[in-house]
C-alpha cells in the first residue's frame, strides 16, 4: 500500500494535566430541559445538579459520564412547532451543529445527548495513506441490529463486519481479542497478588466509568485496581505494534477507530497515559448510535448483508472474550483460566451461573484447588459504596471484585440504542445478554488462553503475561480526581454469599 510522510495516527501523548484531559462528555441543553429530574435519578454520583421544574446542569468534575441519563431522558425539542417547515429545519440543523451531529439524523433532540465523534471520523476517513482500522466491542453485536428494526437481542457479528469493510475500512478487528488478551494478563496479575502478595482485593479496571468512579470517590484505593488497561486499549496497542509489524505499515499510518457501547470511552481514548512509543492507542470512538446513523447514511441495507468474518490474527475470539459484554463476564472469564492457571486440571463446568444476574452485587466464595478464593460482582455504580467502605475500613476479605458501570454491563451503555420505555429496556437486556451467552455457549473455544491466536501472540511477540513488553504496551496507571468519596452511600444488600465447588 502507499504511504505518505505525514502522521495519520494521533500526535505523541503530551503531558497533560487532570482538567486538560477531562472534556465534558455528557450535556444537557437549558432551552430543553423541563427539570423533570428522572436524569438525577439515575445518576450514580449525583452529578446531575438543578432545582425541580428548572433546568438541570451536568457537574463535570463529578460525572463518570456513564451516559445513563441520556439513555433515560425523554424531553425533546418541539419548541419550533408553530415555525414554518423551513425555519423548524433552520432551527433543527442549528441546534444539530451544536451538538457536532450528522445533519441527516432523523431522530428527535433530547435534551440530555453526549458528544458525537462521527463528522470527526468520517473527515478522517478520506484521508489518503492510511490503513483504516476499526474493533468492535462484544455488546455491539447484539444491539446494532435494534436500530435497523430487528429484534432485541439479534446476534449480527458477520453483518456488522460486512457493513464495517463496506464504511471504508481496510481490516475489521475484534474487542474480544483484547478481551482474551486482558484475561491472560489480569488473570496473571491476580494469581500473582493472591500468592505472592499485593494489594487485594483487586478490582478490574475494564470499565471507564468505574476507574474514573474510584479516581474521584476512592482515590486511596487506586492500588486495588487491576493495573491492566481495558480490552479497548490493549487491542488499540496492539493494533500500532503487532498488527502493524504483520501488516507492514508504520504505526503512523495507522487510523484506528473502536465501536463502543459506552459514553465514556472516547474520555478513556483521550486519556494522556493511553499511548505507546508515542502514538495513541486508539484514535477515536464511536458509540453504537454513531455506527448505526453512519451505516444509514451510507444507504448500506444493514438486514440484507452478508455474513463476513473478522480479520485475522487480531478478530478471533473465544467464548470468554465475548461475555465481556455482560456483568459478571470479566469474572466468569478470568475464573475459566485463573482456575486452569492455578491447578493445572480442565474446569469441569464452563458455565458458571453463580457469578450471573442482574443490578446489584452478588458475591461467592470458589474452591479453585487449595484456594477459597473469594469474589463480588458489582453491578451499577450506586452500588459500589458498600464494598469500597468495607475495603478502605479493612473490613473486606475477597480476592477478586468485578465492577461494571452501567446497570446490566456493557450491553445497557450510555451508547447504546436508546429505548423509552422501561418495559422495553428490560426486555432489551433480558434479550442482549441471552444472545451474548448462546454466542459463548456455540464457540469452539471458550476459554482465553486456549484461543490459538492468543497462544501466537504471546509467542511470537509479548513473551509472556505481565513480561517487559506486555507491562510497557498493556498497563497503564491511575490518578487521584478528586478530594474523596463527596457522593451518597448506598446500604443495598448483596446476592449470593455462597460457596461454590468447580468439581
Amino acid at each position: 500500500m502507499s504511504t505518505t510522510t505525514d502522521k495519520i495516527s494521533s500526535p505523541p501523548c503530551m503531558e497533560a494535566t487532570d482538567s486538560d484531559c477531562t472534556v465534558p462528555v455528557i450535556h444537557i441543553d437549558p432551552t430543553l430541559c423541563t427539570g423533570c429530574r428522572r436524569c438525577a435519578g439515575v445518576c450514580p454520583v449525583d452529578a446531575i445538579e438543578g432545582l425541580p421544574g428548572e433546568p438541570q446542569t451536568v457537574n463535570a468534575d463529578r460525572c463518570v459520564f456513564c451516559g445513563q441519563c441520556v439513555q433515560i431522558c425523554s424531553v425533546y425539542a418541539s419548541d419550533w412547532a408553530d415555525a414554518s417547515p423551513q425555519e423548524a429545519a433552520i432551527r433543527r440543523q442549528a441546534r444539530m451543529r451544536e451538538r457536532d451531529m450528522p445533519a441527516d439524523i432523523g431522530e428527535p433532540l433530547f435534551a440530555a445527548y453526549y458528544s458525537y465523534s462521527l463528522n470527526k471520523v468520517t473527515d478522517m476517513m478520506k484521508k489518503p495513506g492510511q490503513l483504516r482500522i476499526v474493533q468492535c466491542a462484544p455488546a455491539i453485536r447484539v444491539s446494532l441490529a435494534e436500530e435497523f428494526g430487528m429484534p432485541f437481542g439479534t446476534l449480527t457479528p458477520g453483518k456488522m463486519a460486512a457493513a464495517l469493510r463496506r464504511l471504508g475500512f481496510d481490516r475489521v478487528y475484534d474487542t474480544n481479542f483484547g478481551a482474551d488478551v486482558t484475561i491472560m494478563e489480569e488473570g496473571t496479575e491476580l494469581i500473582r497478588r493472591v500468592t505472592e502478595g499485593g494489594p487485594l482485593p483487586m478490582f478490574t479496571s475494564c470499565c471507564p466509568a468505574w476507574v474514573r468512579f474510584a479516581e474521584i470517590e476512592y482515590p486511596d484505593l487506586l492500588d486495588h485496581l487491576s493495573s491492566c488497561k481495558s480490552p479497548m486499549q490493549m487491542l488499540g496497542a496492539l493494533v500500532k505494534t503487532y498488527g502493524a509489524q504483520l501488516d507492514e505499515v508504520k504505526p503512523a499510518n495507522i487510523y484506528s477507530v473502536a465501536i463502543m457501547p459506552c459514553t465514556c470511552k472516547q474520555f478513556e481514548c483521550d486519556r494522556p497515559e493511553m499511548e505507546a512509543d508515542g502514538y495513541r492507542d486508539v484514535d477515536e470512538v464511536l458509540t453504537t448510535r454513531e455506527l448505526a446513523y453512519w451505516i444509514k447514511q451510507r444507504g448500506i441495507d444493514f438486514m440484507n448483508l452478508p455474513d463476513e468474518e473478522f480479520d485475522s490474527p487480531l478478530g478471533k475470539y473465544s467464548g470468554a472474550g465475548t461475555i465481556f459484554g455482560v456483568t459478571g463476564g470479566v469474572m466468569e472469564a478470568a475464573i475459566r483460566t485463573g482456575y486452569e492457571l492455578l491447578t493445572n486440571e480442565k474446569l469441569p463446568k464452563l458455565q458458571l451461573d453463580f457469578v450471573r444476574g442482574e443490578e446489584g452485587i452478588r458475591v461467592a466464595e470458589v474452591q479453585v484447588g487449595e484456594l477459597q478464593l473469594k469474589v463480588a460482582v458489582v453491578a451499577g455504580l450506586q452500588h459500589a459504596y458498600q464494598l469500597l467502605d468495607r475495603v478502605q475500613a479493612g473490613e473486606c476479605d475477597y480476592h477478586f471484585i468485578e465492577v461494571m458501570g452501567c446497570p446490566a454491563g456493557c450491553i445497557s451503555g450510555g451508547g447504546q440504542p436508546k429505548l423509552m420505555l422501561e418495559k422495553q429496556k428490560m426486555e432489551a437486556y433480558r434479550a442482549r445478554k441471552s444472545s451474548i451467552y448462546g454466542h459463548d455457549a456455540a464457540s469452539q473455544v471458550r476459554k482465553s488462553h486456549e484461543n490459538p491466536f492468543i497462544i501466537k501472540l504471546y509467542d511470537e511477540f509479548l513473551g509472556e503475561p505481565l513480561g517487559h513488553v506486555s507491562h510497557h504496551l498493556l498497563h497503564t496507571t491511575f490518578h487521584k480526581r478528586g478530594p474523596g468519596k463527596q457522593s451518597r452511600s448506598s446500604d443495598v444488600s448483596t446476592n449470593g454469599n455462597n460457596d461454590y465447588s468447580l468439581h
